[in-house]
């Protein structure tokens, strides 16, 4: 039997142009337009998921990476309960980036807010110059789950956003009104096997837990 709904709140954040609406458009629609424009501002999107016999609405914020923006960005991130951070796997300065964006996380969200790590655009391997290691070495420094997706090929983002709701629900308590109670990450356990797709015969997907 069902619980009543639990609201969760994600952000999607990282660089202009590393696939943020597209991720989260292929998650909640299940489309994919490669000649999306860039996000201005923020724009959010509702997607109902039942996970463990309880019925969740994932609001997925997707906030535009470009500087003129970032000073309207803050007040969006008040609530959230889970962070996905983007880079694009053939542009090492997105990755390069993902410093800065934890950083305005950090000042803007709970410290203790359950993140995600994605390399996006796995479908170019021959254009790749992050290597799958780099970031899933980042990931596991900052206690962060990690997964590398394709939006465009709809490789691991449904994988991707499950596998972060699943870990906020491990993270938080929720009172009775299903509203977020309080955070208490919790520093051990959730070692859920590696699932690993491949592309071109090479082993570039895959979810790590953290």
């Amino acid at each position: 039997m069902l619980t009543s709904s639990i609201k969760l709140k994600i952000l999607v954040i990282g660089e202009s142009g590393v696939g943020k609406t597209s991720l989260m458009l292929r998650f909640v629609d299940d489309s994919f337009d490669a000649n999306e424009q860039p996000t201005i501002g923020v724009d959010f999107r509702v997607k109902s998921l039942e996970i463990d016999g309880q019925r969740l609405q994932i609001q997925a914020w997707d906030t535009a990476g470009q500087e003129r923006f970032r000073t309207l960005i803050p007040s969006y991130y008040r609530d959230a309960t889970g962070a996905i951070l983007v880079y694009d796997v053939t542009k090492m300065n997105s990755f390069q980036k993902l410093e800065t964006w934890l950083e305005e996380l950090e000042v803007n969200t709970n410290r203790n807010i359950t993140k995600m790590i994605v390399g996006n655009k796995i479908d170019l391997q021959n254009q790749r110059k992050v290597d799958r290691e780099l970031g899933k070495k980042f990931a596991k420094q900052q206690r962060a789950l990690f997964v590398e997706t394709s939006a465009a090929s709809n490789i691991n983002v449904q994988l991707a956003f499950e596998e972060l709701v699943k870990k906020i629900l491990e993270d938080n308590i929720f009172d009775d009104q299903n509203s977020l109670g309080k955070s208490d990450i919790r520093l051990t356990g959730y070692n859920r096997e590696e699932n690993q797709q491949s592309v071109g015969g090479s082993c570039t997907g895959g979810y790590c837990g953290r």
